[in-house]
C-alpha cells in the first residue's frame, strides 16, 4: 500500500527544475563525446594512438575516483545544489582550458580535471532528484528523460559550428559549448531545492561494497557481471569509432554526424516507454538478449554495408543504439534494484556502473584505438569491415552466455511490483 506521500504528486515547479537540471547535466557530456576521438586523431590534434586511448579513458579514471568520492564524501558533507554549482563551475573552466590545448599532456590534465569534477555530479543529480520527488517510481523516469533530450538537443548546433570538413579550430567548439553549458548549470544549480548533506543512517554498512562483490559467488550474478563487461566494451567502442566511420567510410559531412547519432537517443526515449511491459512479458533474460542482439545486428551492418552506397541504411540502423541501451543497461539497473538484497543495492549499482563507465570504457578505448591503428593502411584508409567484426563477435558471445548461463531467481519482474526473491 502506498503512503500518503507516495501517492502525492511533486510540485510542477520542482519537477520542471529537476528536468532542466538533467537536460543540462547530460548535454555537457553529449557535446564532446561523439567528436572527441576525431578531434584527437589524424584530422585534429594528431595524438599518438596510446595518447588517444589514455585521454579517452579519462571518464573511466574519473569514474573510479568519482564513485567512491560521491558516495563517501560529497553525499555526506555538502548540500547537493552547492556541490553541483561548484563542480560545474570548475568543470567549465577545465573545459575552456581543454579547448585551448594543442599538446597532449596539458590537454589530458585539463580534460581529466573536468572529469574528476563532472563524474560525481552524475550520482549527485540523481540523489537530489530522488530527495525531492514525492513518488520517484512514477516521476523519476520523466525527469531522467531530460538527460536524453539534452544529449539530442546539444548535438544539433554543431551543424552550424562545424564545416563539412571540420578544421581543428572548428572542432574546439565541442569543449567550448560543453563549457558554456557547464557554466549555465553551475548558476542554475543555485536555484535548485536545498538538499542538505545525507548523514549516515544507523546501522548503515560501510562494507556494502564488499558484500556486493561477494554476490559474484552466485553463478547468475557472475554471468551477468561478465556479460555487462562485454556489453560495456561494445557500447563504449561505438563512441570510439562512430564519428570517423560516418564521415570517412560512409561519406557523411562532419557537421551532421553528431545529429545522425541522436537518432539512437530518440529511439531510447521510445524504448524506455515500452520497457516495463516488455520486461513483464519477456522476462529478464530475453529482454537483455534483445538488447545485445541489437549490438550484433548494428555492428554487422556497419561491417558489411559500411560505405557511401548504403548511407540511408547506416543512418537508419542508428535506432538500434537506443534499443541496445534501454533493453540491456536499463534492464540491468532494474534487475539489481529488484533482486539484490536491499542493504547493498546502491553499492551493487555502483559496482556495475564501475564496469560500464570505468573498466569497460578503458578497455574499449585502448582496444578499439589499437584495432583502428592496426587496420589503417599507409594511405590512412581504415578497414572498418574487419574492425566491426570484433564487436559483432563479442555481442554474439555475450548473447550465448546469457542464453545458457544466466538463470536468475525470478524469470521476470512481478507485474504487481511486489519484487523478486533476493540473491542472498
Amino acid at each position: 500500500m502506498y503512503s500518503e506521500a507516495s501517492s502525492t504528486k511533486t510540485d510542477s515547479t520542482i519537477i520542471t527544475k529537476l528536468f532542466v537540471m538533467m537536460v543540462l547535466q547530460i548535454a555537457i557530456w553529449g557535446a564532446w563525446q561523439v567528436k572527441v576521438f576525431s578531434y584527437m586523431g589524424a584530422s585534429g590534434l594528431n595524438f599518438e594512438p596510446w595518447q588517444q586511448s589514455l585521454a579517452g579513458s579519462m571518464f573511466g579514471i574519473a569514474s573510479l575516483v568519482g564513485i567512491f568520492f560521491s558516495n563517501q564524501f560529497a553525499d555526506r558533507n555538502f548540500a547537493a545544489e552547492k556541490f553541483l554549482a561548484f563542480s560545474h563551475f570548475v568543470g567549465a573552466i577545465a573545459l575552456f582550458a581543454t579547448s585551448a590545448c594543442n599538446t597532449f599532456w596539458p590537454f589530458f590534465l585539463c580534460f581529466l580535471l573536468y572529469g574528476l569534477f563532472y563524474v560525481p555530479t552524475l550520482s549527485v543529480t540523481n540523489s537530489l532528484a530522488f530527495a525531492h520527488l514525492k513518488n520517484p517510481a512514477k516521476e523519476f523516469g520523466f525527469v531522467r528523460m531530460g538527460g536524453t533530450i539534452g544529449w539530442i538537443v546539444i548535438s544539433w548546433p554543431f551543424i552550424f559550428l562545424l564545416g563539412a570538413q571540420a578544421t581543428v579550430d572548428q572542432m574546439r567548439w565541442i569543449f567550448i559549448v560543453a563549457g558554456i553549458v557547464s557554466l549555465v548549470l553551475a548558476v542554475f544549480s543555485l536555484t535548485l531545492p536545498h538538499t542538505p548533506p545525507r548523514k549516515a543512517e544507523a546501522g548503515e554498512d560501510n562494507l556494502a561494497w564488499i558484500k556486493a562483490f561477494r554476490q559474484l559467488k552466485h553463478p547468475f550474478v557472475l554471468v551477468l557481471f561478465i556479460v555487462t563487461l562485454l556489453d560495456s566494451i561494445i557500447h563504449n567502442g561505438y563512441f570510439v569509432l562512430i564519428d570517423g566511420f560516418l564521415s570517412k567510410a560512409v561519406g557523411l559531412s562532419e557537421n551532421i554526424t553528431m545529429a545522425v547519432t541522436t537518432i539512437g537517443q530518440v529511439a531510447e526515449i521510445v524504448t524506455m516507454v515500452l520497457l516495463g511491459s516488455v520486461l513483464v512479458k519477456l522476462g529478464w533474460k530475453w529482454t537483455m538478449i534483445i538488447g545485445i542482439l541489437g549490438h550484433a545486428l548494428r555492428f554487422a551492418t556497419f561491417s558489411f554495408f559500411g560505405n557511401s552506397d548504403h548511407q540511408a541504411l547506416i543512418i537508419l540502423i542508428q535506432v538500434l543504439h537506443g534499443i541496445c541501451y534501454a533493453f540491456f543497461f536499463a534492464t540491468l539497473y532494474i534487475f539489481v534494484d529488484e533482486v539484490f538484497p536491499k542493504d547493498i543495492r546502491t553499492s551493487a549499482q555502483g559496482l556495475f556502473n564501475l564496469l560500464i563507465l570505468g573498466v569497460g570504457l578503458v578497455i574499449a578505448n585502448f582496444g578499439f584505438i589499437y584495432l583502428k591503428d592496426f587496420y589503417t593502411n599507409g594511405n590512412g584508409e581504415v578497414d572498418y569491415f574487419s574492425i566491426f567484426l570484433v564487436p559483432t563477435v563479442l555481442a554474439i558471445l555475450a548473447m550465448l552466455l546469457l542464453l545458457f548461463g544466466f538463470k536468475p531467481p525470478s524469470e521476470r519482474p512481478s507485474a504487481d511490483g511486489s519484487g523478486a526473491a533476493p540473491a542472498h
